[in-house]
């Protein structure tokens, strides 16, 4: 796609300029866009009820609006993260190491940008705001590739950052929407190996699935939660509804929203009672196991199926396991290796369940909802990485990074 190709082009171009830019110059961008965003509310509210309207003329609803949504708050909280950004360390230029070879070479690694970044997403304008001021920061050109569902949002809030970058006289080209929302144009950005560094898809699970499966492109594999909260014997049951409520209902349409709840036998009796309520309570409409619908009457019978369900929605599936170990097998059968949270009060046990669960965020006593860039201090982050090999996690400044060897010597030849 002729497109998609120009793009590449004008990002590579970009990338140049981009990859030198002094630390001051980029905070300065990220300052006047945040103002900007702030100055602008009223216009990005107005294009964002547009795509709001044609939600609702589709039949979308639930999770998915509320993604899409923005509000005055929204604005200012996006506007508040990107002025954090401008005040975190740049890590392009850090020196990783520097030694000293028998012959005298000195061998050097740097932090430099990964050049030119793609990333395909889904219903959520934060996510352009978010990957536009983390790119920024860390010298990487990026190339959004949003739905059509948020497209009047994506592309009011990429005016303003590319209105910004103008007024001071850089390449706008430092970042660009893809106009064409057609599946084509995410396929050829897939294939766009001459121009792309990386491909980062945001969104469910059939998106993020299709990027890894067809992009001949390296990708980061990122999003897909199926987060679980496991209470143990030990548990403070105060404590664990609390916590429950929070990772299920705070915002349930987010990948680090809790999937599932896993209650140890010993406690189920009282547990279930005081936690199962609060959820249907909530608004929760709970699928559980035989002894979980025993217990509880409003509970519908879970499926095998609803063990690996990503929900995003009000559900939640409930299952009484008979130990830790039970519980960490539940876990690895049907987790998506995102985050995962054990309520205790046994110090043994906190420590077994984080040293055992493989997932990218492991929590002792606390909502799942903290695996967040901005709760975790980087400003925003890219997506939530899921897989191991480059990022894990939350992925801030440093992983928006790549390394290059420098070496310095005075004649040596081998």
């Amino acid at each position: 796609m002729q497109e998609i190709i120009d793009i590449g082009k004008k990002a590579k171009e970009a990338s140049y300029e981009l990859a030198h830019l002094d630390t001051s110059v980029k905070d300065e961008i990220l300052l006047k866009v945040a103002d900007a965003l702030l100055s602008r509310t009223g216009d990005i509210l107005k294009e964002n009820s547009k795509d709001l309207a044609h939600a609702r003329e589709t039949g979308l609803k639930g999770a998915i609006v509320d993604r899409l949504t923005l509000t005055a708050e929204r604005i200012k909280d996006i506007s508040e993260g990107m002025k954090q950004i401008a005040l975190l360390e740049d890590p392009v230029g850090e020196v990783l190491e520097m030694k000293k070879r028998p012959n005298g070479l000195m061998i050097g690694k740097k932090r430099v940008p990964l050049g030119v970044v793609g990333v395909i997403y889904e219903s959520r304008p934060n996510v352009t705001a978010d990957v536009g001021a983390l790119c920024l920061k860390t010298g990487n050109v990026c190339i959004l590739r949003g739905g059509k569902e948020a497209f009047n949002s994506n592309r009011i809030i990429v005016e303003i950052f590319r209105k910004e970058i103008d007024l001071l006289g850089l390449n706008s080209n430092m970042i660009q929407l893809v106009m064409n929302t057609s599946r084509e144009s995410a396929n050829a950005l897939m294939k766009l190996n001459d121009y792309l560094d990386i491909l980062i898809p945001r969104g469910g699970a059939g998106l993020i699935q299709a990027v890894v499966q067809n992009s001949t492109v390296p990708v980061i594999e990122t999003g897909v939660g199926n987060c679980h909260v496991f209470v143990d014997e030990s548990a403070d049951l105060e404590m664990a509804k609390k916590i429950v409520i929070n990772a299920k209902t705070h915002r349930p349409g987010v990948c680090n929203a809790a999937e599932s709840l896993l209650i140890h036998s010993k406690v189920a009796k009282t547990a279930i009672p005081i936690i199962g309520e609060a959820l249907l309570n909530s608004g929760v409409e709970v699928r559980g196991d035989e002894q979980v619908c025993s217990m509880l009457k409003k509970a519908i019978p879970a499926s095998e199926e609803d063990w690996g369900t990503e929900y995003l929605d009000y559900i939640m599936s409930v299952k009484v396991v008979d130990s830790l170990d039970d519980a960490i097998n539940h876990i690895h059968t049907y987790g998506s290796s995102h985050s995962e949270s054990i309520i205790t009060s046994d110090y043994k046990n906190a420590n077994y369940f984080l040293e055992r669960v493989d997932a990218a965020a492991v929590y002792v006593n606390a909502s799942t909802r903290f695996t967040d860039g901005f709760e975790f201090g980087y400003g925003a982050e890219i997506g939530i990485s899921t897989q191991k090999l480059h990022a894990r996690g939350p992925m801030g400044l440093k992983e928006l990074t790549t390394t290059k060897y420098v070496i310095y010597g005075d004649g040596q030849i081998r």
